[in-house]
């Protein structure tokens, strides 16, 4: 698999795993079956992985800790803190003080069992602590060693320039797909002046992308989709005729929509870094082969065009999960 270069020299393989849907948000667990896909990443060459302490909470970085310290990978990790929750809740708060700051990293240490972290992202602001507070303690950690390089995630470009300016950003995690697009006005420019890397979260809608919601939205037990605005009722309804746009040209190119969907990402630059998740190796295999598909100039046109002229009903998330974000 080819590499990409994040900012500030973070090299790391241009598709990485996001690894939150091991632990919840999807459906049941299965820590076997998710050490067998991140095996097979490896295998495949992908050299990033992308969790956080409140996927579990806090059992995402104990599976990949497991991970480390049984196969001895060459792995680039990319954790996060800031957003707090009880386990079995989906509500959260946002901290951001630097005492709490200091506490998730060495728990987060603990946990993943390294030295120190690739890339540690403030996974959300908290309005109450000014972001350049927020930037000179993790600058700190740096200079302790505890950290490589420092991360944001869906912040505005007013912000990141903010940050940026106490301490340089590595890259800038925000949800990007052929669905949510809005990165594109202001965000990725800035990211471009400043020499930021992105890193493009939920690369097929949370799964819809790929094709698998054209008929019936039947999720597992404990999957938050359920909730979410964009896969119910006339939303939903609304929402597949993106998906028929990508699954035609798919048809052209003897791909699936999954793979076009991530072709089309690739494809906007090199500096953008996918993370599509799956705890299934189907799933894994399928993506990866994404990175072996060209999309000429003329087909990236056609799609943009297309999709462009289609709305995009409902909201990213529910009120809970709007937390924090454009901050």
């Amino acid at each position: 698999m080819e590499h990409r270069t994040l900012g500030h020299g973070l090299n790391v393989s241009a598709l990485g795993l996001g690894c939150m849907g091991m632990s919840e948000f999807y459906g049941p667990r299965d820590d076997t079956q998710s050490l067998a896909v991140l095996d097979r990443a490896v295998e495949r060459g992908i050299t990033f992985l992308d969790t956080a302490d409140m996927y579990g909470p806090h059992h995402n970085e104990e599976l990949i800790g497991h991970f480390l310290a049984t196969r001895h990978p060459e792995l680039k990790i990319a954790t996060k803190f800031g957003i707090v929750r009880a386990p079995g809740e989906y509500r959260r708060t946002i901290d951001n003080s630097p005492d709490y700051i200091r506490r998730a990293c060495e728990g987060s240490l603990r946990r993943l069992g390294i030295e120190q972290i690739d890339l540690y992202y403030v996974h959300r602001l908290d309005a109450g602590t000014p972001v350049e507070e927020t930037m000179s303690t993790l600058a700190a950690l740096k200079q302790e060693g505890k950290i490589a390089h420092i991360g944001l995630c869906e912040v505005n470009a007013q912000t990141l320039r903010r940050a940026h300016a106490v301490h340089p950003v590595t890259a800038l995690q925000t949800e990007y797909s052929l669905w949510t697009r809005e990165v594109e006005h202001d965000i990725l420019p800035t990211c471009r002046e400043l020499g930021i890397g992105f890193v493009a979260y939920s690369p097929l809608g949370r799964g819809f992308l790929t094709g698998r919601f054209q008929q019936d939205a039947a999720f597992e037990a404990g999957d938050f989709r359920t909730a979410l605005p964009r896969f119910s009722g006339e939303n939903l309804e609304t929402n597949r005729k993106l998906v028929d746009v990508i699954g035609a040209l798919a048809r052209e190119k003897g791909a699936t929509p999954a793979q076009i969907a991530l072709a089309w990402l690739l494809a906007q630059g090199e500096d953008i870094v996918p993370i599509p998740g799956t705890k299934r190796l189907a799933y894994l295999d399928e993506n990866c082969a994404a990175t072996t598909i060209t999309l000429h100039a003329d087909e990236l046109e056609s799609l943009q065009k297309a999709i462009s002229a289609l709305p995009v009903a409902g909201a990213r998330y529910t009120e809970e999960g709007m937390k924090g974000l454009d901050s």
